[in-house]
């Protein structure tokens, strides 16, 4: 879900700005949805073209994981080297205030923390693949990324497999919703880290409330008012349930259905446009009164009061993203030990106060209060079962089947 400076007031919109038309122009769906709102900055955009383009195939790509091995030296070398998205841990460096400096005081285990290495699925996956595809150590002990390229790695061959052993705190608290993804069945290689909510908003002193997607593209008293998301996996997941399709198990012809559909919408005037994480500025100039959004945002950026998040009654999308363990790293264990660390409910909910992301560990709701009382009943950070049913991921996708949806989709969205 996008790429932002996590906590919040602090990000500059002409960047996003900025980022979301580069990738309209690059018409393709390299940047996911958090590449949009992390902030990562002007300066990786030469690097993101590149990396669009490396990931269009991977023939030649796949490891043999029975001859790419890897030594653990976590016995020997208490350290950690730790890649992930800008502004994602609560401040790394921070005496008393952080999770990784209490991780470090208890395990002993000192964390290099690289703060923004990630800065988008596509540009990381660029980064990487010329050492893991030759089976050579990408320097970093554990990486964070979302759903869609975790499922892309381990397929190639590239993820080590955890040993759930060393982690026990992971298999009692992580919520059942996110334990059985379709491209990681049992967890064996991947663990999430933060996960956010794909729904809709409103704002409340200029419409009536918008429950569904049914009525954001229907509703005459919204034409021209609304606006949607350019990540195709977004979008499409809410016009697939609308025609009956289930977004994470669909069909070529179900997804043309869906994409018609749409295509029908933007005939019809309903969408004033397609946006990043812009929308933002459109909702607070009234230029929209309701659009596809992200759970946070309403939050960090737009503050909340009238500004209304719901999911909607069709259901509504949720991403992951998941710490992996690259091929030829060589402090697995250690890394074993942090992922522990942060399943931890106390642990989880310090983190969770800091970023109010949809927190992935059971029995955090209860600690939470210690460190932020107000998010206690946060329904960004915790999803009550009821509607956690509601909740869908998007199918994974081969590498043919993403340039066919994604070329179809952006057929609609570039008009």
């Amino acid at each position: 879900m996008t790429h932002r400076l996590r906590g919040g007031p602090f990000r500059d919109p002409s960047v996003d700005r900025l980022m979301a038309e580069a990738a309209r122009q690059l018409q393709y769906g390299g940047f996911s949805r958090r590449s949009l709102l992390r902030g990562a900055g002007v300066a990786g955009m030469a690097l993101s073209a590149g990396g669009l383009l490396s990931a269009c195939g991977t023939e030649g790509a796949r490891v043999d994981t029975g001859e790419c091995q890897s030594t653990d030296l976590s016995e020997e070398e208490k350290s950690i080297v730790f890649s992930n998205w800008i502004g994602y841990v609560d401040p790394a460096k921070g005496a008393d205030t952080s999770t990784l400096e209490k991780f470090q005081e208890e395990t002993g285990i000192t964390v290099e923390y690289q703060n923004g290495d990630v800065n988008d699925n596509e540009t990381f996956f660029a980064k990487v693949s010329p050492q893991l595809q030759a089976c050579r150590s990408t320097g970093r002990d554990v990486f964070v990324v979302t759903d869609y390229m975790a499922a892309r790695m381990i397929e190639l061959g590239w993820i080590q497999k955890l040993d759930h052993e060393n982690m026990p705190n992971v298999d009692a608290n992580l919520i059942d919703f996110l334990k059985s993804p379709q491209w990681d069945p049992n967890r064996d290689y991947s663990v999430p880290w933060q996960s956010g909510m794909t729904g809709i908003c409103y704002n409340s002193e200029l419409t009536d409330p918008v429950t569904s997607f049914e009525e954001l593209l229907t509703r005459p008293d919204l034409k021209g008012k609304v606006e949607l998301l350019t990540e195709m996996r977004d979008t499409m997941l809410f016009l697939l349930l609308m025609e009956g399709s289930d977004p994470e198990d669909f069909t070529a012809d179900e997804y043309a259905a869906a994409v018609e559909r749409l295509q029908g919408v933007v005939d019809g005037g309903q969408i004033r446009r397609f946006t990043g994480n812009d929308y933002v500025d459109d909702m607070k100039s009234g230029d929209i009164v309701a659009c596809e959004a992200w759970s946070g945002d309403v939050i960090n950026l737009l503050g909340g009061g009238k500004y209304k998040w719901v999911p909607p009654s069709e259901g509504f999308a949720i991403w992951t993203d998941n710490m992996l363990v690259p091929n030829k790293a060589e402090h697995k264990a250690n890394v074993e030990t942090m992922m522990n660390f942060y399943y931890d409910p106390v642990n989880a909910a310090k983190l969770s106060a800091w970023n109010y992301y949809f927190c992935p560990v059971a029995g955090a709701q209860e600690e939470i209060g210690q460190f932020d009382e107000s998010a206690v009943n946060s329904e960004f950070i915790f999803v009550d079962d009821q509607t956690l049913e509601s909740g869908y991921m998007f199918m994974a996708l081969d590498d043919q089947q993403e340039q066919d949806f994604q070329r179809q989709f952006n057929e609609v969205i570039s008009g």
